[in-house]
Order: C-alpha cells, then structure tokens, then sequence
C-alpha cells in the first residue's frame, strides 16, 4: 500500500486567517519568515507546503481579507438608506475592515497598504488588489443605483463614478485616519464629499 503521507498537523485557514492578522499589524515587510513561524506556531517546512512562500502566503491573506471586506460592505448596504452607512464607513474604516478598537485598529486597510508596499513592482499584488477596488465599485454602485432610484442619491452622476469617487475617498480616509486623532476634521471632509451625493 502506498504512503499518502502525514496530515499536516495545523488548520491551514486557521493559520492563514493568522497570518492575515500578522501582516496587517507589521506589514509585509515588516514581517519576516520567522515571525509567522512564532506566530502560527508552525514549522517553518509546513509553512512552505501549505502556502509556498512568504510572499505566496501574504498573496493569500490579502485576497481572504479582501472576500471578508466585500462581504461585511454587502451586508452593511444591503437594505436601508445608503448614505449613512457610507459615511459610518468613511469615518470609521474599522466597521468595514473588522480592525479591533482603539490605537490598535488604525492600521489602515490591508488592500490599500498593499497597493502603497508592493506596488508599482509586484504585478501579483497589483493584480489583486485591483481586483479588490473592483469589487469595491461593483457592491457600492449597486448600493447607490438604488439610493438614486430612491432619491437619496443624485443622478447628475453615473453609479460607477460615484463609487469611484467613494473609493478614493475611503482609501484616503483608512490613511489619514491613522495619523491624525481629529476626527471632526475627517468628518467635514467625508462629510462635504457626501453633501454632493444628495440631490439638490
């Protein structure tokens, strides 16, 4: 009878939702091999057969965390007025990202820092976090082709700018956000942004 082999001893999504939160705490840089061995308490060989390398792991963990955000955005505009849930995300990129509370949670979000680490050198990463804003516009051009039916929303705009627009906005907001404790200065610029998304 053939060997098949010894299981690996570790939940592979357990220590890739793990690694997720490594990542995002120190960035990819900032996080060598050796740490996600101490982390996930893993040998360093079933690391490699699981997920490959460092960077094929960290690949993997942003794209599970770029799934849970698309999920937690629908579920947040699935039903109700739009706007106040877009400005509670604005303001608070913690309600999307699933961040923890205080100085902690201002890490940012992990597509964006992606995009400010990578990018313009990694095609991989590029390719994925593209993806990502993709996913972005589809789910919130969705949310405001219904608030413009509704009338919450103006329609001088398409959807799809308008979302556009919003993921600059809260890609800047998740950045500035970590730098800065004033929130009311946030909060007139999210909040002049949104004040052109009513009909007037």
């Amino acid at each position: 009878m053939a060997r098949t082999g010894r299981p690996r001893a570790f939940d592979t999504q357990e220590a890739l939702a793990r690694a997720l939160d490594v990542f995002w705490s120190r960035g990819y840089a900032g996080t060598s091999v050796q740490d996600l061995v101490d982390e996930l308490a893993v040998q360093r060989g079933s690391l490699y057969a699981a997920f490959g390398d460092k960077h094929g792991l960290y690949l993997k963990a942003v794209e599970l965390y770029a799934r849970r955000n698309r999920e937690q955005l629908e579920a947040m505009l699935e039903s109700g007025p739009v706007l106040p849930v877009l400005r509670r995300m604005l303001l608070e990129p913690a309600a999307l990202t699933g961040a923890p509370d205080g100085t902690e949670g201002r890490r940012g979000c992990l597509v964006g820092n992606t995009t400010a680490e990578l990018l313009p050198g990694d095609e991989a990463a590029r390719a994925l976090a593209a993806a990502a804003y993709d996913g972005f516009i589809t789910v919130v051009s969705d949310a405001l082709l219904r608030a413009q039916a509704a009338g919450e929303v103006t329609a001088s705009a398409t959807p799809e700018a308008q979302a556009q627009l919003l993921l600059v906005l809260f890609q800047g907001s998740a950045l500035v956000s970590r730098a800065t404790a004033d929130e009311s200065r946030l909060a007139a610029g999210v909040d002049a942004a949104l004040d052109a998304l009513r009909p007037h």
